[in-house]
């Protein structure tokens, strides 16, 4: 599947039974035991750098009709909100939620906790998914990085289930608009790198969750107006929708500054146009400052396919791409 172009891998069958007696301990089993099969399957000759995919997985959070762990191109995130877009329309196509008219609603369980998914239905068919965020505040404001190639560069951090650097272009000196992508990934990249060197990052209740997941830059629209997102994450990753981790972010960032009341929508673009909402629907108090974000999109299927992996295939466990052939050489 895709939401607003970025891609969807959903494993539907051929992946093993993972341990744990939590999605976050079913992640950790995925990574040290099984990760061979993430590589397969985001990485060359199946897929690209820019790849994103799903592996479902058992809940323990009661009620919950799906557990899920995100992959990516380095690693396993710890919430996206693309793919539960996307994941809303397949779990009700698939039979694990009963479908309703007008809305279908129920619970996934994400690594970074429970998500509460509202699924617009209309003559039979999901049109619309929108989600209720975990907790999510503002980290840090205003911090100042010294960034390699760009100096003294000050940006605010925001938790949206992973956390994120957030900041205008314009603060390394770039048009959001007119600067070609790559300079832009190279900023956000370099940013991130600068954080994750300096910069420990905690999370109040899950250890697994603390670590910065990438850097958000946005152009300089006003509060409230509509804004475009360019999320960096994993290694030098694009992602092509807004983000809905990032959205989350953004907002919980903007109530924090006092932009945004409960109820506001507003609109957020990625790379490839297509939009996402997102709207503060009310406090979190379980963490101090942090609020819920609802975030909606569209979810498309994009086909259907069967991975094969044979014994003696030197590549067959993936690969990336490589800068140069003196990598492939060494």
């Amino acid at each position: 599947m895709h939401a607003a172009g970025e891609p969807v891998r959903i494993v539907t069958g051929g992946y093993p039974a993972l341990q744990g007696d939590s999605v976050l301990a079913q992640r950790r089993d995925a990574r040290d035991n099984h990760d061979h099969l993430r590589r397969a399957m985001m990485l060359e000759p199946r897929g690209h750098a820019g790849m994103y995919g799903v592996i479902p997985v058992r809940p323990s959070h009661p009620g919950a009709v799906l557990g899920v762990l995100f992959t990516h191109n380095e690693g396993y995130s710890t919430m996206c909100g693309h793919a539960t877009v996307a994941l809303g329309r397949w779990a009700v196509d698939q039979g694990l939620a009963p479908r309703t008219e007008p809305e279908t609603r129920f619970v996934i369980e994400a690594p970074c906790g429970p998500l509460a998914l509202t699924c617009r239905v209309e003559g039979g068919e999901v049109t619309e998914v929108r989600f209720e965020s975990v907790p999510a505040y503002a980290q840090a404001l205003d911090m100042a990085v010294e960034v390699p190639g760009f100096g003294r560069i000050v940006t605010d951090i925001a938790y949206g289930g992973a956390f994120y650097a957030i900041l205008p272009a314009s603060r390394f000196g770039l048009d959001f608009f007119a600067t070609p992508l790559e300079r832009l990934v190279e900023a956000g990249g370099a940013l991130t790198d600068a954080i994750r060197e300096t910069l420990p990052i905690s999370h109040p209740t899950e250890p697994d969750l603390g670590f910065l997941y990438g850097t958000i830059l946005t152009d300089d629209a006003p509060a409230g107006a509509e804004s475009w997102n360019l999320c960096v994450f994993a290694e030098r990753q694009v992602d092509r929708s807004p983000t809905g981790s990032g959205v989350t972010a953004r907002m919980a960032l903007d109530h924090a500054k006092g932009l945004v009341r409960p109820g506001e929508v507003r609109t957020f673009r990625g790379i490839s146009g297509e939009p996402f909402t997102g709207m503060v629907t009310r406090p979190a108090p379980e963490i101090p400052g942090a609020v819920r974000v609802e975030v909606g999109g569209r979810g498309f299927y994009a086909g259907r396919g069967t991975f094969l992996i044979e014994a003696d295939d030197p590549l067959g466990h993936g690969f990336p791409l490589a800068g140069s052939f003196g990598e492939v050489r060494g």
